[in-house]
């Protein structure tokens, strides 16, 4: 395919347990691409970078870092955390994806707002994060419970493993809910989960505890993100963020089962439709 990106140092191994160069990771994104991009379209975008591999020390980023190209759209708004402004790329297109590659952002995390409400989330997050001995198992029971409980109160959720050890489930909302809103919405589910299973803890003072699995409510908050359905992670054997029908969510279920190997061959599209489903929380 033709690009604006000019690419450099392609052979360069990032995933050196599994030989994984550069070049390759640039082959997933073009193949992921047209079911990663409708979820990067108009949101602020955050990278974690690895130029040495992620064997090495790498990097999160949320400025558009120096060189950026003036194709590449960017939003510029203040930042609570960084407490100063910073210039967002919006990931809109294949060369913007082909480029990030490049920098070896192999991490692609995205706001739960788009750019034009960034105020206004469209996204709900409940992070079900199993802390060891608690294993993905717990972490899979959990979500099911989760699930149980929204579809409960008249909402369809999403569900994906976040690359690394839990598991993410989503709702698509309505844009007329403040952060804080959502956050409470979730932080009450995490308390009802508390009744339900003696793993649960729903509260932040808790969430190391031992052989718990926290509801981390806390990722609804203005200018955090996630890690963008099918994105890398930087683990030893390259898994990836992916999208799974709930059928498969089940126990023996294994974040390692899905990598930059397998999962451009994935049959389906398990979140086709999420960002039209729009609904209301009360």
């Amino acid at each position: 395919m033709s690009t604006k990106v000019e690419f450099t140092n392609l052979q360069k191994i990032l995933y050196p347990q599994i030989g994984v160069s550069k070049k390759q990771v640039v082959e997933y994104y073009i193949r992921i691409a047209p079911k990663m991009l409708e979820f990067l379209q108009g949101r602020p975008a955050v990278m974690t970078r690895y130029p040495e591999g992620v064997g090495k020390e790498g990097f999160y980023e949320k400025d558009a870092p120096q060189g950026t190209p003036s194709w590449v759209k960017t939003f510029r708004c203040y930042s609570d955390t960084a407490q100063r402004n910073v210039n967002y790329v919006i990931c809109d297109d294949v060369d913007t994806l082909l480029w990030l590659a490049n920098l070896a952002a192999l991490e692609l995390h995205m706001t739960l707002s788009k750019a034009e409400h960034y105020e206004r989330p469209d996204l709900v997050l409940l992070d079900v994060d199993p802390e060891p001995p608690a294993t993905f198992d717990n972490a899979v029971e959990v979500s099911l419970l989760a699930k149980e409980r929204i579809n409960s109160v008249g909402l369809n959720c999403y569900v994906k493993t976040s690359g690394k050890k839990g598991l993410h489930i989503v709702i698509p909302t309505e844009e007329e809910y403040s952060f804080q809103q959502t956050r409470e919405f979730v932080h009450q589910i995490g308390r009802y989960l508390v009744k339900e299973s003696t793993v649960v803890v729903s509260e932040f003072s808790q969430s190391r505890d031992p052989g718990t699995v926290f509801v981390d409510y806390l990722q609804n908050s203005h200018g955090r993100t996630m890690v963008c359905p099918y994105s890398l992670r930087a683990t030893g054997v390259a898994t990836v963020s992916t999208p799974l029908d709930w059928r498969k969510v089940r126990k023996g279920l294994r974040p390692e089962q899905f990598t930059i190997l397998n999962v451009p061959s994935l049959q389906g599209s398990p979140w086709e439709g999420l960002l039209e489903n729009r609904q209301k929380l009360g």
